[in-house]
């Protein structure tokens, strides 16, 4: 239990995703098998449609746009501040997190890349956070970009027209109206949590200030 315990907000996180994309094949293998019957086609397997192009276009998009909200909100808040909020960095003061690692090389709790790894190794992984959500969005781009044209040409022909491959269909106006109506969702929320954070408090939570904090505190 100890060790649930100390894993909790990552397990159940990962539980809570489970649990909604299992919810997400269930409702959309009941959509598309409607608007399949709607036009008088025959009706899919929920392994067929778990396989399907429909289905890893709705799971595609919504990475996409997570993980774009991920990497930008990591590199943003880098270079930028604001005044006030618990997600800042420090205004006109050090933060921890500008510490060169390579000061740390001693440390015998140090990660192994800041102990042992060269320059090039220590480089990576002191920008990695970064790189390996910008690696995902843009493996989940692609992805969204591949199963949608397959979603697209399979409603194209039901209604008597072409099938279209991956590179035409990033040129449509559906690819790009699926994604912009997801990142604008995705930096709304970062801009509530930021500007939020200012004036409001969750006691006990990492993203928040302290409940007695001045609201010009910037930071937690």
């Amino acid at each position: 239990m100890r060790w649930v315990r100390l894993r909790a907000l990552l397990l159940v996180n990962l539980g809570l995703f489970a649990l909604f994309l299992v919810g997400v094949l269930l409702t959309g293998h009941a959509h598309e098998n409607e608007d399949l019957s709607d036009h008088g086609q025959p009706t899919e397997s929920l392994a067929a449609y778990a396989g399907s192009s429909s289905f890893g276009e709705t799971v595609f998009e919504n990475w996409e746009s997570e993980f774009l909200q991920m990497g930008m909100y990591v590199l943003l808040t880098t270079f930028l501040v604001q005044k006030g909020s618990a997600e800042s960095r420090p205004i006109g003061g050090p933060a921890e997190q500008d510490e060169d690692p390579r000061d740390h090389r001693s440390d015998a709790r140090a990660p192994w890349p800041v102990r042992h790894g060269s320059e090039l190794v220590l480089r990576l992984y002191e920008n990695s956070l970064a790189i390996a959500f910008g690696i995902v969005f843009f493996l989940s781009f692609w992805l969204h970009a591949v199963t949608g044209a397959g979603a697209y040409s399979q409603d194209q022909q039901l209604h008597g027209g072409q099938a279209v491959t991956a590179w035409q269909y990033v040129r449509t106006s559906q690819f790009w109206f699926e994604s912009f109506q997801n990142w604008q969702s995705e930096f709304l929320a970062v801009a509530a949590i930021i500007g939020g954070s200012v004036y409001l408090r969750q006691r006990s939570s990492s993203q928040s200030k302290p409940v007695h904090a001045p609201n010009d505190q910037t930071g937690d």
